[in-house]
This record gives structure tokens, sequence and C-alpha cells, in this order.
């Protein structure tokens, strides 16, 4: 008999999990008609509901969402009187930006050095896997001791909001004693780690005009407003001299405590070019899970290539602000509106949107769950113990579930670790930690039932 009959079942299934992963990252699954097919997304739903049907998953639907997308649900019943468990993953991602970044195609596992290349091998499509492992593991192994409910959502990434309204308008769906949201990630890779707490999120889009037309700089430069010199006053009034987020009326003070992130950690992790200051005050985790962070995502405006010597009429920019627990996330947004209109110069006419809003989530680290779950990750990670870390991204339905189901347990696990580079060219997942958190999650599972019977 072996030691760990789970973690030998993890390990002879990763080949599947590999070539699993491998289709479902082959959709271009960007939930954004502007960037890619709706049909792309709609075949990875499809692809993700026949993963679950064939583990005996019941009334397996795909849920038309308010924002247009679709999520995948399934329940698969367990033993009588057993708690619910809420899965959770999403099966689109961030479109794939410059392909030419890339050392592999984006939309291709590629297998080097060890990691697993490709857009959503991490962040999420690689967490649905994650948590088909587990199950499978434990169904081998006598059974899946809970209910288990399965949510994947369609459009995560783009923040707009349909499955928090499908849930607030149909709460009994995804009612569960606990939920396990397969979004997050470890500290560093063979640490194991649980999020407790995530920033929220509000995104706009800012346009200037200054004049009917563009016009000869030559001819008009010096006195006619240039609606792009405009923009680039505005950005630069969300951050002060030292680089930190400086918006009228929103606190950017707070300290955190707990698990710190060291700086030389932090450079190489973010691949800071050498000699380059990172910005901001307080130590790294203050920056990044304590206190709000404005990144201009985009600008609209004359392209270098082709440029020609006239005056912009026209500029437009999206603006990502995150805001730590303890802020929220509509009231930030009207101070980030005002403070934008306020610092608009030459009485330029300024336009503003607001294009996704999530507020921010903190987990109760003192629940039963947690308890379970550190003891699985000891038996998944010999010799380490379970921390808890601070996320500065966003995952808007973790507030939505908190606020409907507010005696339910959230954790938060995943394969969103730093070398993972979510979001960025070059995606991957460590299958090592993929099998080691399948393995956790697996005996997760089997210690909450327990601890709900005692």
């Amino acid at each position: 008999m072996t030691a760990n009959p789970i973690a030998e079942t993890v390990r002879s299934l990763m080949p599947r999990a590999k070539a699993e992963l491998t289709e479902l990252v082959a959709f271009e699954s960007v939930a954004d008609e502007a960037v890619a097919p709706r049909s792309e997304c709609e075949a990875a739903a499809n692809w993700v509901a026949d993963a679950l049907r064939a583990e005996d998953f019941e009334d397996v639907a795909l849920l038309d969402t308010p924002d247009g997308s679709q999520a995948v649900y399934g329940i698969l019943p367990g033993p009588a009187g057993a708690p619910t468990v809420l899965l959770y993953a999403h099966y689109d991602v961030q479109p794939k930006l410059d392909e030419s970044a890339w050392l592999t195609p984006p939309f291709e596992l590629t297998e080097r050095d060890g990691r697993w290349y490709g857009r959503g091998t991490a962040d999420c499509k690689g967490g649905f896997i994650l948590h088909l492992l587990a199950l499978r593991a434990l169904k081998a192994n006598g059974g899946v001791p809970v209910t288990v409910k399965m949510i994947v959502e369609g459009s995560e990434e783009q923040g707009t909001g349909g499955l928090e309204r499908y849930a607030e308008q149909h709460p009994e769906v995804l009612t569960a004693d606990t939920i396990v949201i397969g979004d997050a990630g470890n500290f560093r890779v063979g640490l194991p780690t649980v999020t407790a707490t995530l920033r929220g999120m509000t995104m706009i889009r800012v346009q200037i005009d200054t004049l009917e037309g563009n016009l000869h700089s030559g001819q008009f430069g010096g006195a006619a407003p240039d609606a792009l010199a405009a923009l680039i006053r505005v950005l630069d009034s969300l951050r002060g001299p030292d680089g930190s987020t400086v918006i009228d009326g929103l606190p950017g003070d707070k300290a955190w405590e707990g698990l710190q992130y060291p700086e030389v950690d932090f450079r190489q992790d973010a691949k800071v070019l050498s000699g380059v200051d990172l910005p901001g005050a307080g130590t790294v985790a203050d920056r990044i899970w304590a206190r709000p962070a404005v990144t201009v995502v985009g600008i609209d405006c004359h392209p270098v290539a082709g440029a020609t010597p006239s005056i912009p009429a026209s500029a437009r920019a999206q603006i990502s602000l995150r805001v730590p627990p303890g802020q929220d996330a509509a009231e930030a947004t009207k101070l980030l509106f005002a403070h934008i209109e306020k610092h608009t110069p030459w009485n330029a006419r300024v336009s503003l949107e607001q294009v996704g809003q999530g507020q921010a989530f903190q987990a109760d680290t003192s629940s039963p769950a947690y308890a379970s779950m550190a003891d699985a990750m000891r038996i998944a990670y010999p010799g380490q113990e379970m921390q808890t870390a601070g996320m500065g991204g966003s995952i808007p339905l973790c507030n939505t579930l908190a606020s409907l189901y507010p005696e339910a347990e959230i954790l938060l696990i995943g394969l969103s670790e730093p070398e993972a580079q979510i979001h960025a060219p070059n995606e991957s997942v460590s299958p090592e930690e993929l099998e080691r958190l399948s393995v956790a999650e697996a005996h997760f599972l089997v210690n909450y039932a327990r601890s709900k019977q005692a």
C-alpha cells in the first residue's frame, strides 16, 4: 500500500491533465468580441460542460449571464447529509497582447524548462483542471465525500460582472457550506498559500477633447490646446513625486500586517530592469496588498508609426484603480472621477465612463475550513506550513458570494504564483504545483467532510 494513495493517483493522472489543458488552452476564449470571436468562448464553455458530464456531474448547464457571457454549472451529489462545496474557476482569458513577445504560440500549450506555457495555463484554465484532478483522485480512492457544485465563469477577466449579477438573481444556484476559489496562487512555487485579501477594482475610460479636428503643429502649435498633452497632465496627477497613487480624498497609507514580500524577491518576480526604482512608499506588501494602485492600461491617440506633425484634437485612456479591503470601490470611483475633472487643464472637455467594478474581499482565516486546508497542505507540501497572503488582483465574485452566503467559508488557492506571469506574454504553469495543489484540494475535501461530521 502506498503512503499516500491520493498523491499517487494524482501523479498517474498528470499526463491526462496535460493533454486536457492543451485542448482547453487552444481556445482563444477572450470575452471581448473586439479581440476574439464569441465562438471561441462558446467552444471553451462546451468543452468544460462536456468534461463535467464525463465526471458524472448532474444538471450541467451553460448559464446565460447578464453581460452576455456563459458560465458553466454542474452538481456532483455526495453522500446523504454531506456538506456542499462550491469549486470555482474561469475559462475566459486575457488577450495574448504582443504576440511577438511570446517565445511560443500563446494558444498552444508548450513545455519548456519544466513549465507549461500558454495563455490560461495558470489563470485560470489550469484551475479547472486542478479541480478535476482532485475529484478524480477521490473517486479512485473511496469516492468524493462531499456534494460538489462546480461553477466556471466566462467573463472574469473583463470585470463586467455577468456571474455576479446572475448569482444575485438566482441565489439558490451557488449556495454552499464552503467555497474554494481556484483563481489565486501560492506566494511562490513550493510555498503553500491561501489568499486572505483581494483588492477591489474599478475600470474607467477618460476622453479629452479640445479641438474640432487635428491641426498643423507648425501653424497652430503653442496656442492650440493639445488633447494628448491635457490627458498626460491628468494621468500624471494620479501619482505623487515618489510614484505613490494620489487621488484626492482616497486614503493611501494603510500598512499590511502579515507575510512580507522582500523587495529583492519582488524585483526578481516582477522582472524590474536593473537600476530602475520601485515607485511608492512603505513596504512592497503595503503597496500591492494594502493600498490603492492606479495603472494606465491603454491610451488611444496618434500611433508613432505614420505620425504627422499635427496637434491631437482628442485623446482617450483606460485606467484601472485597485482598492484594498476597507475601501468601497463605488466611492473610489466617484473620487477618481472628481479628481480627473478637477485636474483636467485648460477647461478641456472631459468625458468619463465606468467599464468595470468589483469590491475588495477579506476572508475569515479563523474558520474551520482554513484548519482543514492547513492540514491538507501539510500533506501535499511535506515540511511546509500553510501561509496566508494578500493578492493585489481582484476577483469581484468573492465579495458577491460573501454577501449572498454570509455563513459560507471562502478559501482562495490556485496556480498563479509569481513565475506564472499571468496577464503577461509567456504565461505558464508549474506542473509540480498543479500536482501538489490537486493533492491538497483532495485532502481538504476529505478533512472538511470529517470536520462537519464531528
